[in-house]
């Protein structure tokens, strides 16, 4: 590289700050010609999911940046978003697409410029204009994962549950109450509408006199849980021990869980199964270059990371090429044949109003503080 090509490099931010410092020694450019190398940069913060801190998922930034962001690990989103309104300082967020109009509509996203990202072409294009990516005409969030919900259960201790057709209906069952285990949030309610005969549609969006109403099925949900549970660890140790015989789960319970040679099946309820796709958003109250929210979401959407989210989760990735190069082993223990055919047949979680998110977790609390 000559003196004048690295120079003009340099000014457009395109050669990291570790090969600036060596470039520099060696062509003789001052620190004072490169203020943003000779100061100590503002490193990338990232609010994530546990787990996928893991350089792996990011391999690029870290070959590009020579290190790892900053992580915040949160638990679910609403602590995610109280966090930054209460003013931590984040660059980038991995909220999911039925959650992350509530950081859109608090005023603390950033527009997305999808020019800016190599691998956006290679989206799913069933993605890139999906509710949730898509806010105003601006794309918001870039979708990165994605996965099901249902039930995982474990055939050789259930019995006869599911002679009927297998169904969510297993949570509001007493016959087995302190058996099962629902994930804690007030999905709950929702479902219980959906084993009564409502469509998700029709019951994702209650409020009023019609969520009082749902409060007995959430109730049920949590009497009959011998655990509500946040973290999937300790959910697949319950399931692994027999403690519980069947769990609101996602994909990589069954994964991990089969690895171990324990006998798990993953439903597919007759109220029907869901399907969620999350992905990275900018903030605006980040502190670092946004090249750098740039880069780490350039290497979230590569099929590098597809592949290694597919062969060691058994979640899917929002990168076609990525269902290419991983295993088909793996891909087949996803019970996925077709991704796109999968997206349209499956139910899909839907963004819902910050009205409603804070409604429904009010009630939620409620009935978990007085043990309705």
């Amino acid at each position: 590289m000559s003196r004048i090509k690295f120079i003009d490099q340099l000014s457009q931010g395109k050669i990291s700050r570790r090969d600036a410092l060596k470039c520099a020694a060696a062509f003789g450019v001052g620190f004072a010609l490169m203020p943003n190398v000779g100061a100590a940069a503002e490193p990338l913060t990232c609010m994530e999911w546990s787990g996928y801190d893991a350089p792996d998922y990011f391999k690029s930034f870290v070959d590009k940046h020579g290190t790892t962001p900053n992580f915040s690990i949160f638990a679910g989103e609403p602590e995610a978003l109280a966090k930054v309104r209460a003013g931590f300082a984040a660059d980038v967020m991995h909220p999911c697409n039925y959650s992350v109009g509530l950081f859109v509509d608090a005023g603390l996203t950033l527009p997305i410029d999808t020019a800016k990202l190599s691998n956006w072409k290679d989206v799913f294009p069933a993605l890139q204009t999906a509710e949730g990516v898509m806010s105003n005409g601006e794309v918001v969030m870039a979708p990165a994962d994605w996965g099901n919900s249902s039930i995982v259960y474990r055939p050789d201790l259930i019995g006869d549950a599911f002679k009927d057709g297998e169904s969510w209906g297993i949570f509001y069952d007493d016959a087995f109450e302190g058996k099962v285990s629902m994930l804690d949030d007030p999905l709950a309610m929702v479902i219980g509408k959906m084993v009564g005969g409502a469509k998700y549609e029709d019951a994702y969006l209650m409020s009023g006199d019609a969520l009082q109403a749902a409060k007995e099925l959430g109730a049920k949900a949590v009497r009959n849980s011998r655990f509500l549970w946040a973290d999937p660890t300790e959910l697949q140790q319950a399931l692994a021990s027999g403690e519980i015989v069947a769990a609101y789960a996602w994909n990589d319970a069954v994964k991990n869980l089969s690895a171990q040679g324990i006998p798990v099946a993953f439903a597919k309820p007759k109220e029907g199964y869901f399907t969620w796709f999350c992905g990275i958003s900018i903030l605006k109250s980040g502190k670092a270059d946004i090249a750098l929210s740039y880069d780490f979401i350039d290497a979230w959407l590569s099929p590098e990371t597809g592949k290694t989210l597919i062969e060691g989760s058994g979640y899917g990735h929002a990168n076609m090429k990525s269902f290419a190069a991983a295993d088909p082993a793996s891909i087949k223990a996803m019970g996925i044949v077709d991704p796109v055919e999968h997206m349209k047949s499956a139910t899909l979680f839907r963004p819902q109003p910050a009205a409603i998110v804070a409604e429904q977790t009010k009630v939620w609390e409620e009935i978990k503080a007085l043990k309705l």
